[in-house]
């Protein structure tokens, strides 16, 4: 699924997919459950004329050996029940190994992205990877057996009929195409319902996202009920959109169950007033025999199920194309790419040096050059959006700038290098967010160590003490349970554990309390002190003025 393997196999990997390519590699899974359900309904026949030719018999003389019928029908029925259970394996194989793929296309592309998705919020995307992909294991396992079905079943028993009786074959060929034609005018609805019932799935979770994340705020303004009623409206119009594509699926299912009914029904009635010598006339030169007769009701509910089946597989078609337009749009969306491999690496060996050279990002703003030396401490100061956070991703190799050179430990930074640049710095986000994990391993990331000295370097020791489980508490994604003041005192324990060479922080000491920045700007000069280079961007110029120097980026503020 990646980029190198679309241009191995011609394909442009910057054109939307289609479904059938997104999935492509479930494809002879699909092809092999196919072959394998269109055997097991071609065994039906075989077991039609079996029970026709006992029953015939029966009614004309006893000389049928019906131990050796019943065997022959038993073994013609485990060989169709053996190739219906293959063929679901397969289709199983297929569901697996797509959904698996695409979920982990998903997860992959996001954990690369250096940049948010246009495609939307956490929720979305989330919606997208989790219960929307899953939305294709009812067409991927059913549909292209339906399909293969419908496509030769139906002429198999049209054409058996047709030996046995012109009238019946009549009876099949006019009933038989309005299903069809149905489901093509019922398709185009399903389509469209289910579209926008992905898109409300979509929209709901990302309502979920952003009002969790604001929810300490939500309580503190008295905004609960408010908040409960906008969930309330958008679940019912959900709701709605949900009733709407159940409706389309029901009334579908009806109207060609009536068709089915009302072709078996006309197929018994011939039969029937054939066999008692009222209708002369359907077979050919002579009359219908009872064998044939028998052989022919047995058929025709068969002739209307692969096409019944089909129809219930078309809804299943409609929510996967949905699901495939989802996708298409999510990967359409692209973003520049986090440098490296974004895994561990052996720490980048050099002076913890950074120069900027006329770097220019996104947007056309142009940042100053600028050199910072190893264990220097420095404030970035300038107005919102002047490009402090950039410059700090840029110098940790999260992102790349659209034109100049970024340079670490006197090397070019670039992909090559960035996982093992990253390895030597201390990272401080303005809005802390935590792992679903323990508070142990939110600290130290699997890097191993004794946290307690960063926390009481963060002066946030007797806070974690006071948790119900201490390191062990798991916090959850939000940091449920903590302050922001506390969360941010955290983070940066986080940031200074691994004692890194570097430290970035970003505007470590906003929306706090003067003890609590206090506090944190304590931490954060004590790693200069050590000898550590300390990066802030900062609107705080308290905290600016005990830096070494500030380095301002746009207009003064």
């Amino acid at each position: 699924m990646t980029e190198q393997q679309d241009a191995s196999d011609g394909v442009d990997p910057k054109a939307p997919r289609s479904l059938a390519l997104w999935l492509a590699s479930g494809a002879d899974f699909q092809r092999r459950a196919a072959a394998l359900s269109l055997a097991s309904s071609l065994v039906w026949p075989l077991q039609a004329a079996l029970v026709a030719f006992a029953i015939a018999g029966l009614l004309v003389d006893d000389s049928i050996p019906p131990l050796k019928v019943a065997l022959a029908f038993v073994l013609f029925g485990v060989l169709r029940a053996g190739l219906s259970y293959l063929s679901e394996t397969q289709s199983d194989a297929a569901s697996d190994t797509i959904i698996r793929e695409l979920r982990s296309y998903v997860l992959a592309t996001e954990a690369r992205r250096a940049a948010s998705s246009p495609f939307g919020g956490a929720g979305s995307i989330s919606a997208l990877a989790g219960e929307k992909l899953d939305l294709l294991a009812p067409y991927i396992t059913r549909y292209a057996p339906a399909k293969a079905r419908v496509m030769v079943v139906p002429l198999v028993i049209l054409a058996l009929a047709l030996w046995n009786s012109w009238a019946v074959a009549v009876i099949f060929a006019i009933s038989g195409p309005l299903i069809p034609v149905f489901m093509a005018l019922v398709g185009m609805a399903a389509k469209e319902a289910s579209q926008r019932q992905m898109d409300e799935i979509g929209n709901l979770n990302d309502m979920l996202v952003e009002r969790l994340s604001a929810l300490v705020d939500i309580r503190l303004l008295g905004a609960g009920d408010t908040v409960m009623a906008g969930f309330a409206a958008k679940a019912a119009d959900l709701r709605q959109r949900t009733m709407v594509v159940l409706r389309v699926a029901f009334l579908s299912s009806t109207v060609l169950e009536l068709f089915a009914a009302i072709g078996v029904a006309m197929v018994a009635v011939y039969v029937g007033f054939s066999l008692l010598g009222v209708l002369e006339f359907g077979a050919w030169g002579a009359p219908l025999s009872p064998e044939a007769g028998v052989f022919l009701l047995l058929l025709a509910p068969e002739f209307y199920q692969p096409m019944r089946d089909l129809s219930a597989a078309w809804h299943d078609k409609a929510a996967a194309e949905a699901v495939g337009a989802d996708l298409a749009n999510w990967d359409a969306g692209k973003t520049p790419d986090l440098m490296g491999a974004g895994g561990p690496a052996e720490p980048l060996f050099g002076p913890a040096r950074i120069a900027l050279n006329g770097c220019v990002l996104e947007g056309g703003i142009v940042l100053p050059d600028m050199r910072i030396e190893a264990g220097e401490s420095v404030a970035l100061m300038g107005p919102s959006g002047a490009g402090k956070t950039s410059a700090l991703r840029l110098m940790a190799g999260l992102s790349a700038p659209e034109s100049g050179q970024v340079s670490v430990a006197d090397r070019t930074l670039d992909a090559s290098n960035a996982d093992a640049w990253r390895a030597r710095i201390g990272w401080m986000p303005q809005s802390p967010h935590f792992l679903n994990a323990s508070l142990r391993q939110n600290l130290t990331l699997g890097r191993g160590g004794d946290p307690d000295r960063a926390l009481q370097q963060a002066a946030v020791a007797d806070v974690v003490a006071a948790l119900p489980a201490g390191l062990n508490t798991k916090l959850g994604e939000t940091g449920g349970g903590l302050s922001g003041g506390e969360a941010r005192r955290v983070t940066l324990a986080r940031a200074i554990h691994g004692m890194p060479d570097i430290i970035l922080a970003d505007e470590p000491t906003a929306d706090l309390d003067a003890q609590t920045a206090q506090a944190v700007a304590d931490g954060l000069l004590a790693q200069a002190r050590r000898g550590a280079t300390l990066i802030i961007a900062t609107h705080d110029k308290d905290l600016a003025a005990r830096m070494d120097r500030v380095i301002m980026i746009g207009e003064p503020t």
